[in-house]
């Protein structure tokens, strides 16, 4: 898993560019099929900004793996970070777009991460599967609590399946910082909003996002 598949850096530098732009392209598809798909009653026209988006997107992603594997190698291990990172980029942009995090990528995020540590890539094995566990569970269980306590939904089932597929990749052990990260950056961010009278008391927080910086970062630490 961490030897390199192409020992000569430039080579794999732009091989990994290449995945990653291939990658890059099927993900902004599904970043508008696929909420879609499920929700009919979002609109076919898209805001203009979304294909800003996917302007970025399919000009960051290659650059990430061109970055990724010139400095770490084009091991299995590489690639498969490289894959981590440009889901959750991806999910970023669905669930700050339409508020949805489809299960095509989540659920798929999930069992990726636990096939990549059957060797114990990044954390042993039974860590993946009770950070996938745990993880999940957690989140339901806030959610049925706050639930019974305001009688309104704080969060949605695709960000419970989300923090399961970062348990799955980095370990039960790493969700604390995680969660607590991923909430204080949106704390922050809603309070900046606020103080710019663009976010009204009872507004929608789209968590997403800021699990997929967490994660992102999470798996980064693994590296450097």
């Amino acid at each position: 898993m961490w030897t390199n598949l192409i020992n000569n850096p430039p080579l794999a530098t732009l091989v990994a560019a290449l995945l990653a732009l291939a990658a890059c392209f099927w993900l902004s598809r599904a970043a508008y099929v696929l909420p879609r798909t499920i929700d009919p009653d979002i609109p076919l026209q898209v805001p203009a900004w979304h294909f800003r988006i996917r302007k970025l997107f399919m000009a960051l992603g290659p650059l990430i793996a061109a970055l990724f594997c010139w400095f770490f190698g084009s091991s299995v291990a590489a690639l498969a970070s490289i894959g981590f990172m440009l889901v959750l980029l991806s999910l970023a942009w669905i669930d700050a777009e339409t508020s949805l995090l489809p299960d095509r990528l989540t659920l798929s995020l999930l069992w990726a991460g636990l096939l990549v540590n059957l060797n114990n890539t990044f954390v042993p094995l039974e860590h993946a599967v009770l950070g996938a566990a745990i993880g999940y569970l957690f989140l339901w269980l806030l959610y049925q609590i706050f639930l019974r306590l305001t009688q309104s939904e704080g969060m949605g089932f695709g960000d419970f399946k989300l923090v399961a597929a970062l348990g799955a990749w980095l370990g039960w052990m790493s969700l604390p910082i995680l969660l607590v990260f991923a909430t204080a950056l949106s704390l922050v961010v809603v309070l900046v909003q606020r103080l710019r009278g663009k976010h009204k008391t009872g507004n929608l927080i789209r968590f997403g996002p800021y699990l997929a910086i967490a994660g992102i970062i999470g798996m980064l630490e693994r590296w450097i």
